[in-house]
């Protein structure tokens, strides 16, 4: 913009000085003796002069166009700059949300492999306790008269089926309101019936894809169910740390088909399973 303006300046100086040499060679012209004389161009001299004087005026309006031009350009970029800044603003504020978010799942994720891990060499040290058979564990329970509750013997072991809707959000393993309430019932039914024997608490899903990036498969979405219900009945029920531990077995384990929905409802489930064994002391 700064050289179109030059250019504009030497044109408009260039055709006022032409305007004042034809002004004044129309009048006078300088003599040696220091005395004016009338001077006359010739027609050709002032159709050069008035050519010339047009082609300085288209350029000096050529020049005044582009200038403008330019200062749109300019006004434009300087708008765009600003827009940029504020998507890099925007797009600096998303990263920042982004990464404190992907910190406090790695946060999540570390505690939950720990307290799988620690779940882990519990079940190992059952496991190397003295098994005994009792056909007599099914007993009389409060929770088997709770709509949706189903409780059957499957072998040497009792299971309790807690329906995923009557605990969770959908695809989360976070409590719902009165899923407490649940827990604590469960909790006060094993300790009053089974306080000494080892009870597992089982994740199941329906074995459907999963979209969501905080469970990424139906195996971490069934051990993050399961934990959630070892935490209730711990800390809400009191039942001992040492009695629970928590097994995810995702969709491989299914009761019914998945090919309806309520049998795919059926299926989301997680299962408090009482084992013969009881606790080492």
């Amino acid at each position: 913009m700064s050289h179109a303006l030059d250019q504009r300046t030497v044109i408009t100086f260039a055709l006022s000085a032409a305007l004042a040499v034809a002004a004044g060679c129309n009048q006078y012209s300088a003599s040696p003796y220091g005395q004016q004389a009338g001077v006359t161009l010739s027609p050709q001299q002032q159709t050069a002069i008035a050519q010339q004087t047009q082609q300085y005026q288209q350029r000096a309006a050529t020049l005044d166009h582009d200038n403008q031009e330019l200062q749109s350009l300019l006004a434009q970029a300087k708008q765009q700059s600003q827009i940029l800044e504020e998507q890099v603003r925007a797009t600096q504020a998303q990263l920042k949300d982004t990464t404190d978010r992907l910190v406090a799942m790695q946060t999540d994720n570390d505690q939950l492999r720990g307290r799988t891990s620690a779940m882990a060499a519990s079940m190992q040290t059952h496991a190397q306790a003295e098994i005994r058979a009792n056909n007599t564990l099914l007993r009389s329970l409060t929770i088997t008269n709770m709509p949706g509750i189903n409780v059957r013997q499957d072998g040497d072991v009792i299971r309790i089926e807690l329906p995923d809707d009557q605990l969770f959000n959908f695809g989360t393993a976070q409590l719902k309101p009165g899923a407490e309430g649940l827990l604590k019932t469960v909790a006060a039914d094993l300790t009053q019936n089974y306080p000494q024997q080892l009870i597992g608490v089982e994740g199941h899903t329906d074995g459907s894809p999963m979209t969501s990036p905080q469970y990424p498969t139906d195996q971490h979405l069934a051990i993050a169910q399961a934990m959630a219900v070892y935490d209730g009945l711990t800390r809400i029920g009191g039942m001992p740390t040492r009695q629970l531990f928590v097994v995810g077995h995702g969709g491989s384990h299914p009761v019914v088909s998945n090919g309806t929905e309520a049998g795919r409802a059926r299926n989301r489930r997680v299962e408090v399973v009482i084992y013969p064994e009881t606790m080492r002391r």
